[in-house]
Formats: structure tokens, sequence, C-alpha cells
């Protein structure tokens, strides 16, 4: 059993919220090579950003982090991350760890987690990552993923919903949690390479389309996804100069 793996991370200039946001301004280095630097803590043989434009490539070189120049109009990150995988030369039973461009603060033990469960789970073709809810908010909320298990450790469903929902759920409004608790979805993502490289080609789910989650299309097609419980909630993501204050201000302390 090997435990090596691959960092990729994505990263694409063009943000509706947030423009140019990979090279935003985190206490004097740009957002995405932050983000690198954070995934080399962990085990990961490798940290490579698959960029779209020349600018990102060469904000990371110049602070000594490899970068790899991808298509422009990919329709995905999962399409720019297998066109990264090409253009590495990996293997099809490599893995690989996809890391958001806009988690600066993720946590390196996390990243070592979502990979080695993939040799932990043979059966599964990709792995993530997913920890309790304690909020009422956050249950309801559909902009929070939520997933729900197996014994295994497998995901059953991932749904904007609020589940798993008691049979005699309240008529008037939810106003207290499931037993045990539910499970918020975080968005990394480890991948078999050999997948990665034919999930574009999978059509998209009727399921996939309903949630707006690309994850449910693997499942639809009879792939397995591994979920690693986390106790600690991750770091804040950057998606609006809000949260981007909000983190500048966490490194600036």
């Amino acid at each position: 059993m090997t435990r090596s793996f691959t960092v990729l991370v994505p990263a694409r200039l063009a943000s509706t919220r947030l423009p140019n946001k990979p090279l935003a301004d985190i206490a004097g280095v740009p957002m995405v090579v932050r983000v690198a630097q954070r995934a080399a803590l962990s085990q990961a043989s490798q940290v490579v950003v698959a960029a779209d434009s020349p600018d990102i490539v060469a904000a990371c070189k110049a602070h000594g982090v490899q970068a790899l120049l991808t298509q422009v109009d990919h329709p995905s990150g999962s399409d720019r991350l297998a066109e990264a995988s090409n253009l590495l030369g990996l293997a099809n039973d490599d893995k690989v760890v996809n890391v958001q461009g806009d988690e600066p603060l993720i946590d390196p033990e996390l990243i070592n987690q979502v990979a080695w469960l993939l040799d932990q789970r043979p059966t599964a073709s990709m792995s993530t990552a997913a920890h309790s809810i304690h909020s009422v908010a956050e249950f309801t909320n559909p902009n929070v993923v939520k997933v729900v298990l197996d014994q295994a450790q497998l995901a059953m469903y991932f749904s904007r919903a609020p589940i798993p929902w008691w049979r005699d759920g309240n008529t008037q409004g939810v106003h207290h949690l499931t037993s045990p608790a539910p499970l918020r979805h975080i968005g990394i993502y480890g991948y078999r390479v050999g997948f990665l490289r034919s999930f574009p080609q999978l059509p998209p789910a009727p399921i996939e389309n309903c949630e707006a989650l690309e994850q449910l299309r693997a499942m639809w097609h009879g792939h397995k996804i591994a979920v690693h419980v986390t106790d600690q909630a991750p770091g804040p993501g950057v998606d609006t100069p809000e949260d981007l204050a909000r983190v500048r201000a966490l490194f600036n302390a």
C-alpha cells in the first residue's frame, strides 16, 4: 500500500463575486500561493496549481510554487484537474487531492486524511470530508450541503435539503437537530486518477442538475465516495470581499 499523492489546486482568474480572486493579496502573498503553501505542509509528494491564466502561473513561480497553464474554457474544475493530471503524466492508479484555490487556511492533516481514505476504501473512486452540524440554521441552509453515510463511511447521498429527516418531522419548522448529528459536507475531494480522467465524459445526472451538486454524477453512475469525518470545522474560505477581509485579518493577527 502506498500513501503517495499529488495535491492539485485549480485556479481561475474569472470570479463574479471577487475579480482576480486567486491573486488577491493576503499579507503580501497571492491567495493561491497561500493555499499551495498550506497544502505543502501535508504529506503530498507534490503540490501543483492548475491555472487558467499566465498571470497566475507567473505569481506562483515568483513564490516557488509549481504551476501549470491549462485551458481557459473548461466547463468544470474536474476537467481542469484531468488535464493537469495528463500534463503531469500521472498514472491511472495515482491519487490526487483537489484543494480549492480559495482555501488559504486549509488544514494539511485534512488533506492527508482525504488522500489516505482511498487506500482504506478500495471500492471508492473518490473521497471527501464532512463534520458534524450543531446549528439548526446550518442544517436548514440550502447553501450548506449535507451528506448521509453508510456503516463503511461511504456516502449514501448529498443534498442541500436537511437530511436525514426524522419520520415525524416538525411541520411547524425545524427546532432541533436529528440524532446522531447531521453532517456538513466539506468541499475537498480525493480522486483515483483513472476515474478523474473518465469523470468529465460521464453524462450529467438528473439529480446532479436538480441539486446542483457535481459529486452526485459520480454516485448516479455507480461510483462510491468515501467520507472522512473530522472533528474540526474547516477554516473560512474566500468567496466574497467580506470573506477576504476576514481572512486577511486572521493572517495579520
